[in-house]
């Protein structure tokens, strides 16, 4: 079972939603930074659910272990430019699963400290598919929830971030025997603060006017303009569809929130850059322009303070 925090105010049900996007997530920390240090206290002890899709997933999970944000960034700057820097998909998902495994080890979901939701998607079935950590947020079939499906957090954090075709497709084995193939959440909901509000209204039965929503993004950027090899790679046709596929899933959500959620109190954050220095996507692994974002991630957070401090105080 879930060890939830005893420390979380009964006040408010209160959502953290992360945004996927690769390196960009160097900007969600950013504002996640401002926001601990606001509230004097670690994330998992605010929010009731942290619902997160691939860079978002690495970080929703860490939080809900019990990391620091200061801990997890020192994870990104150590290990992401690795991964980026990669050149092939197969080079690419081992060093996701090498830092996988060795961040998260053998945890399982029912170690978490409070709600979790890691977003992904399946190949086979092509459905969503999501890895939550109580038996609370199930929707059905609530006699045969396993935690996780019987997965480790790792396995399903590196399903969650395996951008297909950039990374390898994910096989795991759950935990009643059925053999699964997975790839990026952020194909089905790259944002995925609609799959967390529908879990808190329909399974955990909240109120909409009982919700507070904190929803994150990574920062719209122009694009890159490299030269050379490096930069003809990343202007294949499959890069530019997988950009963009992104990026109209993610406002795709954020629209049907608004429509079907447009009582339920929201903060969103994910602020547009259009300076040519700010210039990156979600394969950046240069960490100059990844502190960068970083910096802009604080600065976002300074422009929705006020709000952020009536939600979380």
């Amino acid at each position: 079972m879930v060890q939830q925090s005893s420390q979380i105010s009964n006040k408010y049900c209160r959502i953290l939603a992360l945004d996927g996007g690769g390196a960009k997530g160097f900007y969600t920390l950013g504002i996640l930074k401002e926001i601990e240090a606001m509230i004097n206290q670690p994330l998992y002890e605010k929010f009731n659910l942290i619902f997160g899709t691939s860079t978002g997933a690495i970080i929703a999970a860490l939080i809900s272990l019990g990391k620091s944000i200061d801990e997890i960034h020192e994870l990104y700057k150590n290990h992401l430019p690795k991964i980026m820097k990669a050149f092939t998909k197969s080079k690419k998902s081992k060093e996701l699963k090498k830092l996988s495994d060795e961040v998260f080890g053998d945890s399982k979901f029912d170690e978490v400290k409070t709600g979790l939701g890691i977003v992904c998607a399946r190949w086979d079935f092509e459905t969503p598919m999501i890895f939550k950590s109580n038996v609370a947020q199930a929707h059905g079939r609530k006699a045969t929830f396993v935690p996780g499906f019987g997965c480790t957090i790792s396995e399903a954090v590196q399903a969650s971030c395996s951008a297909y075709p950039f990374f390898e497709r994910k096989i795991l084995n759950t935990g009643n025997g059925d053999i699964i193939e997975l790839i990026d959440g952020g194909y089905c909901a790259n944002n995925p603060t609609l799959y967390a509000i529908a879990d808190a209204v329909m399974a955990l039965k909240e109120d909409f006017e009982n919700l507070r929503v904190v929803s994150l993004g990574v920062g719209a950027y122009p694009k890159p303009n490299k030269f050379g090899w490096p930069w003809l790679v990343q202007r294949l046709i499959s890069v530019q569809l997988l950009q963009k596929t992104l990026n109209i899933n993610t406002l795709s959500m954020d629209q049907l929130r608004t429509v079907l959620f447009k009582d339920v109190p929201t903060i969103r954050i994910n602020d547009k850059f259009e300076r040519p220095e700010m210039a990156t996507d979600l394969l950046e692994h240069n960490l100059k322009k990844l502190n960068l974002l970083f910096q802009r991630g604080r600065e976002s957070f300074a422009n929705q303070e006020i709000r952020l401090r009536e939600f979380l105080i």
